[in-house]
């Protein structure tokens, strides 16, 4: 228990003087027009330069990552398939697997994955 208190307070002792060395050493930036104006594009633009995004593609991101985290839990899953107890590893993955499509069918009814309006 030691090793782990010790490691956890190096840690953030080193994270703490990182962040400390970057803030001192860091060069404070003034918004100025040059930096408000898109990059080497050369025209004045008539609108702002930072538009943000749209909503609907902010919903896609995050969709791709909750199924992309979904993989990475599904494969180490499918390799303790051999070593563990197969009626609780079914249950498991059974729950985990209903959660998804529950998610799915959630996100299809309230029309998330429509692109178009």
């Amino acid at each position: 228990m030691i090793k782990v208190t010790v490691s956890v307070m190096v840690a953030s002792i080193v994270s703490l003087m990182l962040m400390m060395v970057c803030s001192i050493i860091s060069k404070k930036s003034i918004n100025d027009r040059e930096k408000m104006s898109p990059f080497e594009c050369g025209f004045d633009p008539k609108k702002s330069a930072r538009l943000p995004f749209s909503l609907q593609f902010f919903l896609i991101a995050i969709l791709f990552l909750i199924f992309d985290i979904e993989i990475t839990i599904i494969l180490p899953m499918i390799i303790t398939l051999k070593s563990s107890n197969i009626m609780s590893w079914a249950m498991t993955m059974t729950i985990f697997i209903m959660v998804l499509i529950i998610g799915l069918y959630y996100e299809w009814k309230n029309n998330m994955l429509e692109w178009a309006e």
